[in-house]
């Protein structure tokens, strides 16, 4: 039974959702996963100031949520995704750790940056 908007016609919100499952039900999990995880570097570049608007976007705080997320969904799907998916994002990690170190004014200790719970210290 679809769902009606108050004028009885079918509600489009109901219908994008439905439409959106049966869409995501068709992709593999992996795909899903590396999908995320470079949504999630993408975010955390631009908080980190590495985009074409440089500092426009720059805040460390948030770009330390995101890169920490990101070892975190790296750490637990390791043994879901294949070695082709991983090496190349968890470069990507080890290059935000890098910059967001380089980014702060007063470096975090190793071991202690965005991530480096999961993925241990990270130096140049």
């Amino acid at each position: 039974m679809s769902e009606t908007s108050p004028a009885g016609s079918p509600d489009p919100a109901s219908a994008d959702f439905d439409e959106m499952t049966r869409d995501i039900a068709e992709v593999p999990a992996v795909e899903v996963i590396v999908t995320v995880a470079v949504n999630l570097m993408s975010a955390a570049a631009v908080k980190l100031g590495l985009t074409e608007e440089g500092d426009k976007y720059k805040d460390l705080d948030e770009a330390r949520k995101l890169v920490t997320a990101l070892a975190g969904l790296l750490d637990a799907s390791a043994t879901e995704i294949s070695s082709f998916h991983a090496a190349p994002l968890r470069d990507g990690l080890k290059s935000l750790q890098l910059a967001f170190r380089e980014a702060s004014i007063v470096p975090d200790e190793p071991g202690q940056g965005p991530g480096e719970k999961y993925t241990g210290p990270v130096y140049g």
